[in-house]
């Protein structure tokens, strides 16, 4: 690596200078103006089609103007070849270093190839990318914790612990082609399992491989789709007490499929139903009575967390992680800054307010 920055730290002056808006196709954001001495850094965010991914971007790029750099932040708008030829063009530019927030883990090899020929360092941003050498860090969430969290809740809402049951759950995973689906369904299969072979909870669609409940590109309306089926061909004479579902966009989707079956009134109410990322739709329906349960992981964290890793390199400096030995992408142990996320229902989702996470005029 310090190799690497030192190559860099010479071409320092021949890449200052700014990136078009017209650039690598979609973005947003431009690039910023201050102390151009800091170099550019090229930002590839997954979609905006999800509330969250539009605050990382906003989040990163603020974060490393403050700190003296150009930005060029694009958004792949969940088309993995679309990203790809994003990235290769920001390495064509000769951007600094790269921020990535893979769409599809296994399809970069090739651009991160470019990259690494161009002596660009990388990081993965959130999701990790797989399959390759070429990527340097890995910054994101204790994801297999955000699992667990989503199953304590469940597991307390219900009183498993206390012997209640049998209920009938129904489970549903992220994308196939992102990383982090494993870790959400480990995390949260570890402490379901053993309420699943006690019969405390029953599946009864028999989806509980990850393949069956996989929503591809973590589209609501996919899960929304796949609900529908369930409750038609299994929930006749049932009713759906608990819904594990590892992100927001799905927990909504899964309700509007509940709704349309007669679910959210006082004689046949909403399920347990989880979520993940503290949208803002979700959160007024948490408060609302709907949704239960919501994983916050506060992005500008995550944010603060990159920039300082990219300046860290950027410096010649060691950047600072706390996991060497977990986060295997098939080729090598990446290193990892990982952060913790926070449960968050109707009895504290004022923690968001406190945080400046969302106004008091945004939740009502």
């Amino acid at each position: 690596m310090l190799n690497r920055r030192a190559v860099l730290a010479s071409l320092a002056g021949a890449v200052s200078v700014a990136l078009t808006s017209s650039a690598c196709g979609k973005d947003s954001e431009g690039s910023s103006e201050t102390r151009s001495e800091g170099g550019t850094v090229g930002i590839a965010m997954p979609t905006r089609s999800s509330e969250r991914w539009l605050t990382d971007g906003k989040s990163v790029v603020e974060n490393l103007k403050i700190q003296g750099y150009k930005t060029k932040l694009v958004y792949g708008d969940d088309d993995p070849k679309v990203q790809a030829s994003q990235i290769e063009a920001l390495v064509k530019q000769g951007v600094n270093a790269l921020i990535i927030a893979a769409i599809d883990a296994k399809s970069l090899n090739g651009p991160l190839q470019q990259a690494a020929d161009a002596k660009i360092p990388v990081i993965s941003y959130d999701r990790l990318i797989l399959g390759t050498e070429n990527v340097d860090f890995y910054v994101s969430f204790d994801n297999e914790m955000v699992g667990r969290v989503q199953a304590h809740h469940i597991i307390k809402k219900l009183g498993l612990e206390d012997g209640e049951g049998p209920f009938n759950i129904e489970l549903f995973a992220g994308s196939p082609d992102d990383n982090n689906t494993k870790y959400f369904y480990e995390g949260s299969m570890a402490l379901l399992q053993p309420f699943l072979e006690s019969k405390q909870l029953v599946v009864p669609s028999g989806q509980t491989r990850l393949e069956q409940m996989t929503t591809l590109r973590w589209d609501g309306p996919t899960a929304e789709k796949r609900m529908r089926s369930i409750l038609a061909q299994w929930y006749g004479n049932r009713t759906v007490d608990a819904v594990l579902s590892p992100y927001d966009g799905i927990s909504l989707g899964v309700i509007s499929a509940l709704n349309a079956d007669g679910y959210g009134t006082d004689a046949k109410p909403l399920p347990v139903i989880t979520g993940q990322d503290a949208e803002l739709a979700s959160i007024k329906s948490i408060i609302a009575g709907e949704q239960s349960q919501t994983v916050y992981k506060d992005v500008r964290e995550l944010a603060r967390t990159a920039t300082e890793m990219v300046d860290d390199i950027l410096s010649d400096r060691v950047p600072r992680v706390n996991n060497r030995s977990d986060y295997d992408n098939g080729v090598k142990n990446v290193p990892a800054h990982l952060l913790q996320p926070q449960n968050v229902d109707k009895a504290n989702y004022d923690v968001l307010i406190q945080d400046g996470y969302y106004s008091v005029g945004e939740l009502k």
